[in-house]
């Protein structure tokens, strides 16, 4: 009969607790961001032996080498490089634990921020503010809106509580907010009106495009077709539709944020062959739901219903606004 190994006992107790404090991390950390012992030790308001001290116990508990020294420089080791990674994970965990924690025993926030892509129906962000703000008045608000990689970025920097995204940024879950149909428009008096027919590449390629920049500082985020050899970039939606209204280009933007141009004639749908409509998701991103704040999530459940609310009437309408599935 075969003999079965019992399974190794459990570690004691003490053991299963780190030997390395966040002080001491924090200070490697400090190293390596400010470029030197001097340099952390002043960003820290500590003694430059105490930052030392602190580096030389993590290497010695760890047993191994996070510095090298090469010429006259110190450079660091490959293993400092993972424990560096390791360790700005760790520090951005235990900060988010006591910004979570601290939410959590207040209840309410005296602010709330959020980040909104432009492309969100105005009036429909407004309202929820509104709603919001006869419910807390004393909660304050603050909005970026943002273009593209902008609510991707401010959501993972840890700028916003929520964040209204194209795309929901690695790392994150986003919940589907709605759909928007956006449509090809000029003036009516645009020379790609004046064709009579159905437009095609070609003609689209010999007028200007107008864009909206993004708002991420990495912009590498392309919208759309690029086919145009004109274009003009600007930096907020007012500007980008004055241009349209104005005859100076064309482009394709989301129909109910220039529902009333269309109404009154100033802008017009483009008869494009193929391609006059596209669609956009967007996603609404908690920037912490395990310590999400009671007005963070206030906030989302309005945002749920009324574009719910508004969905239901378009779809009634027989307007294709629909939540993303």
């Amino acid at each position: 009969m075969t003999k079965t190994t019992p399974p190794p006992a459990p570690p004691p107790l003490a053991a299963a607790y780190p030997h390395i404090t966040l002080e001491q991390w924090r200070a490697l950390l400090a190293v390596i961001d400010a470029g030197g012992y001097a340099q952390a030790a002043e960003a820290l308001h500590k003694s430059q032996s105490s930052v030392t001290y602190a580096v030389q116990k993590i290497e010695s508990l760890l047993n191994l080498k996070v510095f090298e020294i090469k010429g006259r420089k110190a450079m660091i080791t490959e293993a400092g490089q993972v424990l560096y990674r390791r360790a700005r994970t760790l520090m951005e965990e235990a900060l988010a634990l006591e910004r979570g924690a601290s939410a959590m025993a207040d209840g309410w926030q005296p602010e709330l921020s959020i980040a909104a892509d432009i492309i969100f129906p105005t009036w429909l962000l407004l309202e929820c503010m509104a709603e919001f703000s006869r419910e807390r008045p004393e909660t304050r608000i603050e909005l970026y809106e943002t273009v593209l990689g902008g609510s991707d970025e401010a959501i993972t920097e840890g700028k916003v509580d929520l964040a209204i995204c194209s795309t929901v940024p690695a790392g994150y879950f986003g919940d589907a907010l709605i759909q928007l149909r956006a449509i090809a428009v000029a003036h009516p008096d645009h020379p790609l009106h004046q064709l009579k027919r159905a437009l095609t590449e070609q003609d689209l390629r010999r007028h200007r495009h107008l864009f909206i920049r993004d708002t991420g500082t990495d912009r590498s985020r392309v919208a759309g077709w690029q086919g145009a050899e004109q274009r003009w970039t600007v930096s907020n939606k007012a500007t980008f539709i004055r241009a349209l209204t104005m005859g100076m280009g064309f482009a394709w933007f989301p129909e109910d944020a220039i529902r009333e141009e269309l109404a009154n004639g100033t802008l017009k749908a483009l008869p494009l062959r193929e391609g006059s409509e596209k669609f956009a998701h967007l996603y609404l991103v908690q920037a912490d739901r395990d310590y999400a704040s009671r007005d963070a999530q206030r906030f989302a459940e309005l945002l749920h219903s009324r574009v719910a609310a508004n969905c239901a009437a378009h779809d009634a309408s027989g307007k294709p606004n629909r939540k993303p599935k």
